[in-house]
């Protein structure tokens, strides 16, 4: 799947939303992904985590397990360790930190792709990295459906994206919605 198909995908589903937008790393924006109407087709959510996972691994050797943060990179770590047939994981909140719970373990040594739906900062990836590699794992590589900071964000690993997106985002005392007093809308999950 190159770009275009990804992003025809996201339109066809209505998840290309306009607005203004409050995102999960606290930034404002006049766009909003909302990866959740496209996952809602099982027939997507396989395809675009077996394109993810060929990406990946085109990078970086094949891993022990996926992982992903509650919520949005659920569905993204199980279709793309459904694509590479190993197990999928996911780090939840539990007052206010990231961790492993509902019995997950990764064993010492283990090596794991971390994935996201959207990256905008790359830090829900992060955290999610950190928590891999407090229980032992080792991180090969991220990825994510839609990488949408133009692919400035660093992960410190090999890092890829179905899709490159450059939206504009705003500090929200620097953000032009804001100042035009339009209402602002938080879609996301944290």
């Amino acid at each position: 799947m190159d770009q275009e198909q990804i992003l025809s995908l996201f339109t066809e589903s209505g998840a290309l939303l306009e607005g203004h937008f409050r995102l999960s790393s606290g930034l404002h924006s006049g766009r909003y992904l909302q990866c959740a109407l496209v996952l809602q087709y099982p027939e997507h959510a396989a395809a675009l985590g077996a394109a993810l996972a060929a990406r990946m691994l085109a990078q970086a050797a094949r891993p022990g397990l996926v992982i992903a943060p509650a919520l949005g990179g659920i569905l993204v770590a199980h279709e793309v360790a459904r694509a590479l047939g190993v197990r999928a994981l996911f780090a939840e909140r539990q007052d206010g930190a990231l961790m492993l719970r509902r019995g997950f373990r990764i064993e010492p040594g283990e090596t794991c792709f971390v994935v996201e739906d959207v990256v905008t900062t790359g830090g829900s990836t992060r955290e999610t990295m950190d928590v891999a590699r407090q229980a032992g794992g080792i991180v090969n590589a991220a990825g994510a459906l839609v990488d949408r900071s133009g692919g400035r964000t660093d992960l410190g690993v090999p890092a890829m994206a179905l899709a490159v997106l450059n939206f504009p985002n705003y500090k929200p005392e620097e953000c032009p919605m804001c100042r035009a007093g339009s209402p602002v809308a938080k879609p996301g999950s944290r």
